[in-house]
């Protein structure tokens, strides 16, 4: 088991006193489960597992009523082999999404208060997607307002990938000293670094390709890998949207790395199919979204906070969600260019993603700033009380939009700006260059 930051949250949610049960939420293949059952493994004399994809039959568990008692009895009959002793027994609900009923029942484990439940959902945040009997299956149903507690889980990130190679806390504290001293990194862990932000980007965070690289290192059995997960994402498209949806939602889908290949990376359904609108496929964006494929950056009227205050509603660009994903989705001979430092004409697509990446997994929500003018800033984070543009380049380079904006703060009322890249650290009066590597201790708001 790699060390993730779910377990921190577990550990505080089981020490919380009356706590309710916990629903763990994510993209599918991002290590809810495995991470769930090696919780509870730790912590739990027993455990009962149910898994509600691959075994539908265990719906029966919980009709006709959701007494604790009467759920405790179906399941001992089915599954003679369960020990559920009060105190001692955990209850796991994988893929809750699809026992609905399973997850009314969390209002009544908690009242129990006998045993603790644990649940994990893949595409919990995806409405009104289903067929008409999950529907109606899910409306007669009724979501335990106020007896569960919702958390979400994202593939392994930056800092999880470095523990994962062996960095130590020690490296991340030395790191964070030269950051807020502005100081350079040592060469030697510098070179480190960028070797293992390239094959980051490359692996990207998803557990079962992390696993396959640092067993193998063969690049092929990775790509084998994130490419069958992608194949799954786009099987749940097929199975869980509404039949008119299905292709379009495939197609916006399989646009994301031509999108991100042109100039301005806006999202546009014109480049989905000639022709499109955005209101015939607008949903279809919100259920990619919605089940925690991609990460949607919007535009903003100002290099102002509040920036979710400033944004553009119909004018974003899209991310994957994990890197490793979108690199999978290139032409073959992508993952050895960026291994060589070759893959700079691109159009900093994916080093772009890296950032929506690195921010994403951290819960940063994404914002650029994009006029007419020529001016266009990748990023806009809240730092340290200031809205801060942030640009990445590939390699090194100008950002010419950046030093316009430097130059105007009584236009554009920016005091700092940061700029990553493959370089050490350094300041220039208000302009901060990082390594890319750094962006994940950006977390001071």
């Amino acid at each position: 088991m790699y060390i993730r930051k779910i377990e921190t949250v577990l550990n505080f949610w089981l020490k919380t006193p009356a706590h309710k049960p916990i629903v763990i939420k994510g993209v599918r293949q991002c290590g809810k489960t495995s991470s769930v059952l090696d919780f509870a493994r730790k912590h739990f004399k027993h455990i009962v597992y149910l898994d509600f994809r691959e075994h539908p039959d265990y719906k029966m568990f919980f009709t006709p009523n959701l007494n604790v008692d009467d759920i405790i009895m179906r399941i001992t009959a089915a599954i003679p082999e369960a020990v559920i002793e009060a105190g001692n027994t955990c209850f796991i609900f994988d893929e809750i999404q699809d026992c609905p009923q399973a997850r009314s029942s969390l209002k009544y484990f908690y009242l129990d208060g006998r045993f603790e439940v644990m649940c994990t959902g893949s595409l919990l945040g995806v409405n009104g997607y289903k067929s008409r009997e999950e529907q109606e299956e899910e409306a007669r149903a009724s979501i335990p307002v106020g007896f569960e507690d919702i958390v979400n889980m994202y593939p392994m990130d930056f800092e999880e990938w470095l523990w994962a190679n062996g960095i130590k806390p020690m490296h991340i504290d030395y790191l964070k000293k030269c950051l807020d001293t502005v100081t350079p990194v040592d060469a030697s862990i510098h070179a480190r670094f960028r070797e293992l932000l390239n094959r980051y980007v490359i692996v990207g965070g998803m557990p079962e390709a992390v696993t396959a690289f640092l067993e193998t290192k063969q690049i092929g059995k990775v790509l084998s890998i994130q490419r069958r997960i992608v194949d799954e994402y786009k099987a749940d498209m097929v199975k869980y949207a509404l039949l008119a949806d299905k292709p379009r939602i495939r197609e916006c889908f399989e646009s994301i790395p031509s999108q991100l290949a042109r100039e301005y990376k806006k999202f546009t359904f014109s480049s989905v199919r000639a022709g499109s609108r955005g209101r015939d496929y607008i949903g279809c964006i919100q259920w990619i979204e919605d089940a925690g494929i991609i990460y949607r950056c919007y535009n903003t009227e100002t290099t102002e906070l509040p920036l979710d205050g400033n944004r553009i509603q119909n004018e974003f660009k899209i991310y994957m969600a994990d890197i490793g994903l979108l690199v999978s989705m290139l032409e073959e001979g992508t993952q050895s260019s960026i291994l060589n430092g070759e893959l700079y004409g691109y159009k900093g697509a994916i080093f772009e993603n890296l950032l929506a990446d690195i921010f994403g997994k951290m819960g940063r929500k994404l914002y650029y700033y994009h006029k007419n003018n020529g001016i266009e800033l990748d990023f806009l984070i809240r730092h340290k009380g200031q809205c801060v543009p942030v640009e990445c380049k590939a390699s090194t380079g100008n950002a010419k939009s950046m030093s316009t904006v430097l130059k105007h703060p009584e236009k554009y009322h920016v005091n700092l700006a940061i700029k990553f890249g493959d370089y050490n650290i350094g300041r220039k009066d208000n302009l901060l260059t990082l390594p890319t590597y750094m962006a994940f201790l950006l977390t001071e708001i």
